[in-house]
């Protein structure tokens, strides 16, 4: 598949960055080729010589990282802010408006058997859960019963598998696997994990083309972003209207 651009893009946007694909293809003809991955290892990966040309990460950090190595092209873009939720099984936290101190309760009463995160040394949505469990005092409790995706989609795989008991995981990942259908799904605020942002940034790399240029633009479009937001992603205004010749 020569000439076709190949993105390196956050597990916890691949069902979104699919369907916007998909899209793109219909409207332009034009096809991408995407791997998917927790930032922080994609971000590594392209440190490394990988041959992305287009990177979409799940917070900014990783994209200052190789903008500070110099293995950027021009200003990264917000493209959505992060959805955190937190699922757990159907009667385990009940009917409840704070579901962080519900869980805080069920570590202490020993009623948690496993509870997933996705890594949080790569993973930005693993950061944020575990800021979020710090935030709430229940870190420490939950280190005995914690298993770590290798990312965000791994995570709620072993949700969706019923292999724990609670998961914090990326909304839109979780709406995909229809979490809701076999337990409890909640949204956290920003509140519940100061410490950590959810702006979720792209930036071109070296080797970006026109291909390139013009997807990158068309994920800036409102058609991209109505189906971020569709998916369960925040999005900031549209910035080009239509795919730029």
């Amino acid at each position: 598949m020569a000439g076709v651009p190949l993105i390196a893009a956050a597990a916890s946007i691949r069902p979104a960055l699919e369907e916007i694909s998909t899209r793109y293809n219909e409207v332009t003809g034009e096809s991408v080729r995407l791997v998917f991955g927790s930032s922080g290892t994609l971000a590594n990966q392209i440190a490394n010589g990988a041959p992305y040309v287009l990177f979409l990460s799940a917070n900014t950090a990783y994209v200052r990282w190789l903008a500070g190595l110099g293995l950027t092209q021009g200003p990264p873009v917000t493209y959505a802010e992060g959805v955190l939720a937190l699922y757990s099984r159907s009667g385990l936290l009940g009917e409840t408006e704070n579901p962080l101190m519900a869980l805080d309760s069920a570590l202490q009463h020993g009623v948690v058997k496993r509870l997933v995160i996705a890594n949080p040394e790569y993973a930005p949505y693993g950061s944020a859960a575990r800021a979020a469990l710090e935030h709430a005092g229940s870190w420490t409790r939950a280190r005995p019963v914690l298993l770590l995706g290798a990312n965000a989609g791994q995570a709620v795989q072993y949700a969706l598998q019923g292999d724990v008991d609670v998961a914090l995981v990326p909304l839109p990942l979780a709406r995909l696997a229809k979490l809701q259908e076999t337990g409890q799904l909640q949204v956290l605020p920003k509140e519940t994990f100061p410490s950590v942002e959810l702006h979720q940034q792209m930036v071109l790399l070296p080797g970006a083309d026109q291909k390139t240029h013009e997807f990158f633009a068309y994920l800036q479009s409102i058609d991209s972003q109505e189906i971020f937001r569709r998916h369960g992603l925040l999005v900031p205004s549209p910035v080009n209207l239509t795919l730029q010749p």
